[in-house]
């Protein structure tokens, strides 16, 4: 299998097929602004995620759950007007496709136009079948989530390993199956084994994108805040933090409060 790395001047979905048969890993991460998905996109990131976990690292709450579908649209816009190479993939947030298949068309519709966002995101599987179905069959890109669904948390009751049982693997095998044959363009794998997350990507012939999933998948997705260290609290083994910025922006900022208090800020030079 050839790892020749093809440049791609604007990533899409049939992008992210060729290079899982290319042998080339897919690199994603999540932005939720302007300034941070044009810093993103520059790097050369093939998607970025503007996920529900703005719920989480913009707004402070808990869970992914609080975040609205006006609230997604706004960060999904934001995130658009920076991306020039980047496929711009957006969460349906909890309640907004779940139950009513026409509910979830009409929120992947409003996404769709309202934010100008490439694809949509939705976790599950068959039970949420007919839902990905309408919004398939309307035209819009669907990539799925299995393995541990943060917005299903209070049904899990905790964000340990999933699937690490026979009938829950099971459960995974065939839904990944049922995902990619409904015609999702992808799927995140979150928090499973190594070895099941490598046996799906193997079963199906699109990419699988992981989050503590292991080495064995197409792809690899992380939080653009837990990535750069400006959230300090979450500590999973699956990060790996590139950077420290909670400790090196605080210093920053310190550093003005001092040279403002001791009136060395602003300088002559720094004068009109």
């Amino acid at each position: 299998m050839s790892t020749a790395k093809k440049e791609y001047k604007r990533v899409t979905v049939k992008s992210l097929v060729d290079m899982k048969k290319n042998g080339e890993k897919i690199s994603m991460l999540t932005a939720y602004d302007y300034s941070m998905a044009k810093i993103v996109d520059a790097a050369n990131v093939d998607v970025i995620l503007v996920g529900d976990s703005a719920s989480n690292v913009m707004a402070g709450h808990e869970t992914t759950l609080p975040i609205t579908l006006d609230q997604m649209i706004y960060h999904a816009s934001s995130v658009i007007r920076a991306v020039n190479r980047a496929l711009v993939v957006v969460d349906i947030p909890f309640g907004s496709y779940q139950s009513d298949p026409k509910e979830a068309l009409r929120s992947a519709i409003r996404i769709m136009k309202e934010s100008g966002a490439h694809a949509v995101k939705v976790e599950g599987g068959q039970e949420i079948k007919e839902s990905v179905k309408r919004i398939l069959n309307a035209g819009i890109p669907v990539m799925g989530h299995l393995g541990l669904t943060p917005q299903s948390i209070y049904k899990f009751g905790t964000y340990t390993v999933r699937a690490k049982e026979v009938d829950e693997a099971d459960k995974l095998i065939e839904d990944a199956k049922l995902l990619e044959k409904m015609g999702c363009f992808a799927i995140v794998l979150e928090k499973i084994p190594a070895k099941l997350a490598k046996e799906v990507a193997e079963s199906v012939s699109i990419p699988i994108i992981g989050i503590g999933a292991g080495n064995g998948v197409d792809g690899q997705v992380l939080v653009i805040h837990d990535l750069l260290g400006i959230t300090q609290e979450f500590n999973p083994r699956f990060l790996r933090r590139y950077l420290n910025l909670f400790e090196e922006m605080g210093n920053a900022i310190s550093k003005y409060v001092d040279d403002v208090k001791t009136k060395d800020f602003p300088s002559d030079e720094e004068q009109y």
